[in-house]
């Protein structure tokens, strides 16, 4: 449970520096 919690929050933060670059 905490590593997928990890795992999708990685995606999300990858996801914000990836809009904003």
């Amino acid at each position: 449970m905490l590593k997928k919690l990890l795992i999708a929050n990685r995606g999300e933060i990858a996801v914000r520096v990836i809009r904003t670059a």
